[in-house]
């Protein structure tokens, strides 16, 4: 198998309700977790394809917010990537999604969800001979996911969407493999004439359960570490795990009187007097920080925050918070440009 038409596809379309208020003004992969935004985390991820610099992205996209910023932002800090982009006006899931972006899919193809961050190597797939492959990681109660049901030669009976029981725990994370994109989307065209849906959106899984009934061979790939940011609390978790795993990401930040709890990342154009950063704390770029401490939150880009102590905090670009001073911790969930006196 060759990877020069390697197509990756990265459905992140959604109103993004559970990252609110933060998606009011970016699309949810634009929010900062670990010193870098989701999007870039997602994108680190394929370093390991066996031809990365030949990969193709199609980034489909929301109205409004995703349409405008995402490829502005790839432009920016991604210019010779090769990403194409396409539109979703209606949320009618992921299968839609992939329908859209038709043109762009032959042969060999990966879709991998934008809130979906885990630990692999794709290396392997220079020599995979399956139809398909899910990624899956067994998890305690998968009743909130989709799950994989296999078979006892080890291949993917079928996929099921939120299941009732708690007696099959291989959840699919949310990345796939398909060798001919072709396939996936006959199916898809199946799926839909039958009007297979949930909750009136066209799943993906369900697709590739028309995929094995058809005769496609599929398999899982199992992993152990899976990190989600699809809403406050889990991004506030994977920025902990991130930092616990990177380690700290800091040159002497500017300031007086500053004390480090590692691990932290704060970039090196901030300003922080009198205050303890850390542990678990991201610091954006340009943020003016005076007499406080932080702990376990992600402050983005251009805050300035004085006299508070903040923890299990996410607070958005350009916001302001002014606190009481008396070293009492809050915890805050604010978007971009919110002023907040405590």
């Amino acid at each position: 198998m060759t990877y020069e038409s390697l197509k990756i596809v990265i459905p992140m379309a959604g109103w993004g309700t559970r990252m609110r208020p933060h998606t009011w003004s970016k699309p949810k992969p634009l929010v900062s977790v670990a010193g870098k935004t989701s999007l870039e985390h997602l994108l680190d991820m394929f370093k390991s394809l066996p031809d990365p610099e030949n990969a193709e992205f199609i980034f489909i996209v929301g109205p409004f917010l995703g349409e405008m910023q995402i490829p502005a932002f790839l432009k920016e800090n991604y210019p010779s990537l090769k990403a194409n982009f396409v539109v979703q006006h209606e949320m009618k899931g992921q299968s839609h999604a992939l329908a859209l972006a038709r043109e762009h899919l032959r042969g060999p193809m990966m879709v991998c969800f934008s809130d979906t961050l885990m630990e692999t190597d794709f290396s392997f797939l220079s020599h995979e001979t399956a139809d398909g492959v899910a990624w899956v990681m067994p998890v305690e109660d998968p009743r909130r996911f989709g799950v994989a049901e296999e078979g006892k030669q080890g291949w993917v009976k079928r996929f099921i969407e939120k299941p009732q029981s708690m007696d099959n725990n291989l959840v699919v994370v949310g990345c796939y493999y398909f060798k001919s994109a072709e396939a996936l989307l006959a199916s898809i065209d199946d799926q839909m004439q039958r009007g297979v849906m949930l909750k009136n959106e066209y799943f993906l899984t369900d697709a590739i359960s028309v995929m094995i009934e058809r005769g496609a061979k599929i398999r899982t790939q199992k992993i152990s570490t899976w990190l989600d940011t699809g809403t406050i609390e889990a991004t506030l978790d994977t920025n902990k795990i991130l930092l616990e795993k990177q380690g700290s990401k800091v040159q002497k930040p500017k300031g007086l009187n500053v004390k480090i709890v590692d691990p932290v990342a704060i970039h090196e154009t901030a300003e922080i007097s009198n205050s303890t950063i850390g542990p678990y704390a991201s610091i954006g770029a340009n943020c003016k920080i005076d007499n406080c401490q932080i702990t376990e939150s992600i402050v983005e880009a251009d805050c300035e925050i004085k006299d508070a102590a903040l923890s299990r905090s996410l607070i958005g670009r350009q916001a302001k918070v002014k606190g009481r001073g008396d070293g009492r911790v809050m915890q805050l969930n604010i978007g971009d440009t919110s002023a907040v006196t405590l």
